[in-house]
């Protein structure tokens, strides 16, 4: 794919719409390299003028500052900031709540003021433009699915609403878990478990939430965050018997069904 850079924008003099904000899972990990592709494959198809920083782009620092490193944190943070700023961004899309949410919400008080969207928002409002529009042999007509609140989405951000939407869009059923919306259970990622081993307990966090997805007896299990698309993806791995539910991120979903 031929995705521009901020820097190739400003060669031919020219501002995008849109910063696509990649983050440090839509680079590295294979599986969310994926959902990075059909979110730029979504955007060309609509029409959307965007461009990314490409080896510009650092980590937000949000694990960092989670992790307690607040001086770590910050000299990412200006880091960025700087690079953004320099660029005259205005408009930030990402595909991770939490990039989102460190963006949005802790980036404004060392200087960096963006309008910062969740690609689902985002998704909803190219569908209700009219610039997103569905075959007729839409795969997903009639198909079941569970949609998994990420925490940093869901409770953190208050977004619960256009995730389900861009779903209810294409016709399929929403089926929701016992614990959904602002009292979703977390999948483990945003509390560290997926870098390190989880302390002692009677069950993985994950294998919890997967077996609330699988109770639905959905045909997929939508997510809007690489991190809990891993997290639900390995505690349905990890099961005795076989289970073929597929957990795919909401623009894997769009991208399949657009024309």
């Amino acid at each position: 794919m031929k995705v521009n850079t901020m820097a190739e924008f400003m060669a031919r003099g020219e501002q995008p719409e849109v910063l696509f904000w990649v983050g440090c899972a839509g680079s590295f990990d294979q599986r969310a390299q994926k959902i990075t592709r059909a979110f730029a494959t979504i955007l060309d198809k609509a029409g959307v003028s965007y461009a990314i920083l490409g080896k510009e782009e650092a980590c937000t620092g949000d694990p960092a500052r989670r992790a307690g490193n607040e001086f770590m944190f910050q000299m990412m943070a200006y880091q960025n900031i700087q690079i953004l700023n320099g660029y005259g961004i205005k408009k930030i899309v990402t595909t991770c709540p939490h990039c989102f949410n460190t963006l949005k919400n802790e980036y404004p008080i060392l200087g960096g003021v963006y309008d910062v969207i969740h690609h689902t928002t985002f998704l909803q409002e190219l569908i209700e433009q009219g610039k997103i529009k569905f075959t007729d042999s839409n795969e997903w007509k009639g198909k079941s699915i569970s949609y998994h609140d990420s925490c940093y989405l869901g409770r953190a951000n208050e977004i619960y609403e256009a995730p389900r939407k861009v779903l209810e869009s294409l016709d399929m059923e929403l089926r929701e878990m016992k614990r959904c919306k602002s009292k979703g259970l977390c999948c483990g990622a945003g509390g560290a478990q997926m870098f390190k081993e989880e302390e002692k307990g009677e069950k993985r966090v994950n294998t919890e939430r997967a077996d609330e997805a699988i109770e639905t007896k959905a045909d997929f299990i939508a997510s809007a965050c690489p991190f809990c698309n891993t997290m639900l993806s390995d505690g349905i791995k990890n099961r005795d018997e076989q289970i073929n539910t597929e957990v795919l991120d909401i623009a894997e979903i769009i991208a399949k069904a657009i024309a």
